[in-house]
């Protein structure tokens, strides 16, 4: 051993070594993907790097990083989209980036991407290896990749990021970690309005365990009333704790409330910047998301939206799709009730999952939006890891060539908005 092993090196590189099959599927599965989406894009004489880093959101992200704030686009229906929806962490690390490379704007939205999604599947393999053990973290990260939309996370947008971030507070949580959790959390966001759903998670996880604490504080002294004092053993209980029983209870609750106030500093800071800069208050920013039509109305627009593909045919066939598909989702929610999923992952996927699902607006980007509530994912991760091992990848091999496939066909044609 050399002086420069140290055990947080050490179990870094343990950590590392336990994650490396399900990063290791995860490249492959992404490779696929790139794969497929360039060659669907040649044979449309498309560049698929011009689809992963300068379309839509993308475009946006990039124009924050080199111009900053402050540009905006007058519909003819009268509709305004100012940039100010745009949260700010990706800019501000396309532009470090671009600073300190010779990369573009837009190749360092790139490589941001590429970098946090490997962080993002590392995250949730850690999540679900400490939730239910090595093999469901292995499939729960496979699972991730092979979603429909998993290109998504190839692209110069913000989901790998933000699931980057999200993954590791809550892991941080459930590891008692409260500075690094509260930290993230503010990170997160500083990344997209759905950070809220990560606050939720560690304000809810905080204060259960304080909850736990003053029950475990209480439950002595019921005892104690009911036995004689015992001077002998109070003495002992003293000596053992320097602080008389509340040093380390104590500087763990201090801990715990401080990851509790930073995380919302990154979302309520830069909501509340952005009502400055607006001169329109506390609430500028809904006024920013209303002129892009965006908004919360707790699922009625979508519902309309889905009653409305039933009034013809073919339409009706994608209506019924969009019934399925809410229906797994909301399905998969009550699994993991039913299965008793650490109270911060329920907070966070049921959050995650109502601000997608209960927007007024881009019905289409609902995938999109649902891909960052990987929690979803664990009971048929779960499923998964019973299989044999053959049988595991027969699945997952199937499963990623038709998303690969689907993503380059989605992003080749209406993509994501």
């Amino acid at each position: 051993m050399t002086d420069l092993e140290t055990p947080v090196a050490r179990r870094g590189s343990a950590a590392l070594r336990r994650a490396a099959p399900a990063l290791l599927g995860y490249a492959a599965v992404r490779a696929l993907g790139l794969l497929a989406l360039a060659g669907w894009s040649a044979a449309r004489d498309k560049s698929a790097y011009t689809l992963l880093t300068a379309r839509w959101d993308a475009l946006w992200y990039t124009r924050v990083a080199e111009l900053g704030y402050g540009y905006e686009v007058r519909l003819p229906n009268g509709d305004v989209h100012s940039n100010l929806a745009f949260f700010p962490l990706l800019p501000w690390l396309e532009r470090l980036l671009h600073a300190v490379t010779p990369l573009s704007y837009a190749d360092a939205g790139f490589v941001v991407s590429l970098l946090a999604s490997l962080a993002a599947a590392w995250g949730i393999f850690a999540v679900a290896e400490h939730v239910y053990g090595r093999q469901a973290g292995v499939c729960a990260v496979l699972l991730w990749a092979v979603l429909p939309v998993g290109i998504v996370q190839s692209m110069a947008y913000s989901e790998s990021l933000f699931t980057a971030l999200a993954a590791w507070s809550l892991y941080a949580v459930l590891t008692g970690r409260w500075l690094t959790a509260g930290s993230l959390a503010l990170l997160a966001g500083l990344t997209r309005p759905v950070g809220l759903a990560v606050v939720a998670a560690v304000w809810a996880a905080g204060i259960a365990s304080f909850v736990r604490a003053r029950d475990r504080d209480l439950a002595p002294s019921v005892r104690y009333r009911s036995a004689a004092p015992d001077p002998g053993a109070h003495a002992l209980s003293r000596a053992a704790s320097p602080s008389g029983g509340a040093g380390i209870e104590g500087a763990s609750a201090g801990r715990r409330a401080l990851g509790m106030l930073l995380a919302p500093l990154g979302a309520a800071g830069y909501v509340l910047w952005v009502g400055h800069h607006t001169g329109k208050g506390p609430l500028g920013y809904l006024d920013v998301q209303a002129g892009w039509r965006n908004g919360f109305d707790g699922g009625y627009a979508f519902a309309r939206f889905v009653a409305e593909k039933f009034t013809s045919f073919p339409s009706a066939l994608a209506g019924l799709g969009l019934v399925v598909g809410v229906g797994l989702v909301v399905w998969l929610y009550v699994v993991c009730v039913r299965q008793r999923q650490p109270l911060p992952l329920l907070v966070y996927a049921g959050v995650v999952t109502a601000l997608a699902l209960c927007a007024s607006s881009y019905f289409g980007s609902k995938p999109r939006l649902l891909l960052p509530a990987f929690p979803l994912l664990l009971p048929l991760a779960l499923a998964l890891a019973r299989l044999r091992t053959a049988a595991a990848a027969l699945v997952v091999g199937g499963v990623a060539a038709a998303s690969a496939v689907y993503g380059a066909f989605w992003l080749n044609g209406s993509g994501p908005p």
